[in-house]
């Protein structure tokens, strides 16, 4: 039997999703055809544009659909860097925290080697927090040349919780422009993008129990962006390229969903998810947690992560041996070149080299159930030992 405990990376689609988009997916249509099938899956997208933008709080006309969290993130990086650069030439500079997906460091990486920008990061703390009042600093001295603010709204390693609507307003004190990649955050927090103060809100479907393929950036009226796709014209001239009816149905009903059931669901995993560390504490293999946890924190922290750092491991050796024994999790360290690399976002939140190695990352979500934490805490012991074997410590 396998237990499934990556639900950070994606979460199995809900029963209702799937149903929505096998139903969609049996009638033919291109949602800009002008015939009788072409409009009826004009009607499925824009129905289902009206759903997630009541779920997130914001207008129709804000939800731009896109392939998922990474083009949307590309989109808001890329797009108001050159937009806000082409207007006001002086406005080069990005500032993002260090602690951010990939799907927005590379982008602002890109910026800086072939469009000349400047970047500016954000420090966390040991818990992985970022603070406003550094954010504030930062602009009071290069608000002039900023083109861009960018911070996630919840860590997709470690779960930590940002004050999104505090590093926003003090963006806006500033004249600059905010988003924020809620991609970990929606379906698990309250995400509302109207209280939010953002310019700018990457979502996407598959964290939430929607298709893989499809996500939307959420994007004020009056934000300007460059397009990086070109063709049709699609989405507010932005984002070229025929629409997904069905997936983006699907979307729409997963989101419901999730946030229909979000406060009841967040309690639910919260309860596994601390019975999952304090088990793993208790083991005596040295265990620790990454990020500030405390039982029954389902605000500063995502409900279902638990982020562990198990010392004399390689986090890929806990994984192929958790594995072989019917746990799925991830490490959330990177590879490049066929080379294992130390977590970007430990390492920005203090740990060195040899801690971040040997991390952990096991997330839940609605398919979780109290015998996956008795699987993960059954198989932990002998699997650490073997790492530790694997890597001469024992």
């Amino acid at each position: 039997m396998t237990h499934y405990l990556d639900h950070a990376a994606t979460t199995p689609m809900l029963p209702a999703a799937v149903e929505a988009f096998v139903e969609s997916a049996g009638r033919v249509g291109n949602p800009s055809s002008l015939h009788t099938s072409g409009r009826a899956a004009r009607k499925t997208v824009e129905e289902s544009r009206e759903r997630i933008a009541a779920a997130l709080g914001a207008r129709p006309s804000e939800v731009v659909f896109t392939s998922g969290g990474t083009e949307a993130d590309n989109l808001a990086v890329k797009g108001t860097w050159l937009a806000r650069r082409d207007d006001e030439p002086r406005r080069v500079r990005v500032v993002a925290s260090a602690i951010e997906h990939h799907a927005v460091l590379d982008p602002v990486e890109h910026l800086v080697e072939r469009r000349g920008a400047r970047v500016s990061w954000l420090e966390p703390d040991r818990c992985g927090h970022l603070s406003a009042d550094d954010l504030a600093a930062l602009l009071a001295e290069h608000a002039d040349d900023t083109a861009l603010v960018s911070v996630m709204w919840a860590n997709n390693e470690v779960g930590t919780v940002q004050p999104v609507a505090a590093l926003a307003a003090a963006a806006r004190a500033h004249g600059v422009p905010f988003h924020t990649d809620a991609v970990q955050a929606v379906g698990h927090l309250p995400v509302r993008f109207d209280d939010s103060g953002a310019d700018l809100m990457t979502v996407t479907a598959h964290k939430l129990g929607g298709p893989l393929g499809v996500g939307a950036l959420i994007a004020r009226r009056d934000a300007v962006l460059v397009p990086q796709l070109h063709g049709g014209g699609q989405e507010r001239q932005v984002r070229s390229g025929t629409l997904d009816a069905p997936a983006v149905h699907a979307f729409a009903v997963a989101l419901d969903h999730a946030v229909a059931t979000r406060d009841v669901e967040a309690k639910r995993v919260m309860a596994l998810r601390d019975r999952l560390v304090e088990g793993a504490l208790a083991l005596d293999l040295g265990i620790s947690v990454s990020g500030c946890w405390r039982p029954g924190d389902a605000e500063g922290r995502l409900p279902g992560n638990a982020h562990l750092l198990v010392p004399g491991c390689e986090g890929d050796s806990l994984l192929y041996l958790l594995d072989a024994a019917g746990v799925e999790c991830s490490t959330g360290s990177a590879c490049q070149a066929g080379v294992p690399q130390p977590s970007h976002v430990l390492l920005a939140m203090g740990h060195d080299e040899t801690a971040a190695r040997g991390a952990l990352r096991l997330t839940l979500g609605h398919t979780s159930t109290d015998a996956d934490v008795d699987a993960v805490l059954a198989a932990l012991p002998g699997v650490v030992e073997r790492a530790r074997r694997a890597g001469g410590l024992l």
